[in-house]
């Protein structure tokens, strides 16, 4: 019998179908996987404002990862936003309980209005408890200052970000460049095992459809994870993807706010 590239996602319900597992579970779809899920919160929201958020308890986290573990099995996670402390520790414990291998965590702490998502203790709970266990993590420039209290702006604040952040615990840390102002953007990837910094330069896309960006890299790393290849062949390999899927995503207008990219580009226009 053949065996799939087992895929998890633990992060919110979008209902619009651009960010959080939708994203996830397309992502891992388009890229040969089987993707299962772990629900932290059930959200309201469009291509323009999240209208509402309903937390799902740590005990039934816990009990959707203990379900899809035992029977399923994986071969690579990925975690998106988890919103208390509690939630943190619960879904850390089951990880170590279950050995799972190649845990891509996207720390989502910061909206896009520069606000934070997440309190001081659930900050200090991802610290101690989750990014320990990540085979690597993928914070943007403004998740990296508050990871490090301090500001990591520009492309010469990324070096030292990448390793003082790898000092956490994480063997591989992604900073992402996003939020870079010059035309051009680089995302820098550090592998404390070799002790290199790996950089990849892309030209901005100038799209609004970018909803959902941070999910379908992280989980397009985690499905390259999940098919045995190396951290930086994973990463380069999703930011082909995700790059593409940008691209192919900007002809299009779903809603009236910030629309989501093309996760299916290579299968249908």
């Amino acid at each position: 019998m053949k065996s799939h590239f087992r895929t998890l996602t633990i992060a919110g319900s979008d209902s619009g179908g651009g960010a959080g597992i939708q994203a996830d579970l397309k992502t891992f779809s388009a890229l040969g996987c089987f993707g299962m899920s772990a629900i932290t919160a059930l959200t309201a929201q469009n291509t323009r404002v999240v209208t509402g958020i309903f937390p799902v308890p740590p005990e039934f986290i816990a009990q959707q990862m203990d379900a899809v573990l035992d029977d399923i099995g994986v071969d690579a996670v990925k975690i998106g936003m988890l919103h208390s402390p509690e939630v943190i520790e619960t879904v850390a414990q089951k990880l170590v309980e279950k050995k799972c291998p190649n845990i891509v965590l996207d720390p989502v702490m910061i909206s896009k209005s520069g606000d934070k998502l997440l309190l001081d203790d659930a900050i200090n709970a991802l610290k101690k408890y989750l990014i320990p266990l990540a085979s690597i993590i993928t914070p943007n420039l403004p998740e990296a200052s508050v990871l490090l209290d301090r500001r990591v702006e520009t492309l010469g604040d990324m070096p030292k970000a990448a390793r003082d952040l790898s000092a956490l615990g994480s063997a591989n840390v992604l900073v992402k460049g996003g939020h870079l102002t010059q035309e051009s953007c680089c995302d820098l990837l550090y592998q404390k095992k070799n002790n290199t910094i790996t950089e990849f330069p892309e030209k901005r896309i100038n799209t609004p459809n970018s909803h959902g960006t941070g999910c379908t890299l992280s989980s397009a790393i985690a499905a390259n994870l999940a098919k045995g290849v190396d951290i930086e062949t994973a990463v380069n390999n999703a930011k082909t993807y995700i790059t593409c899927a940008i691209i192919a995503g900007a002809d299009y207008q779903t809603g009236k706010g910030h629309g989501p990219v093309h996760h299916f580009y290579d299968l249908w226009l």
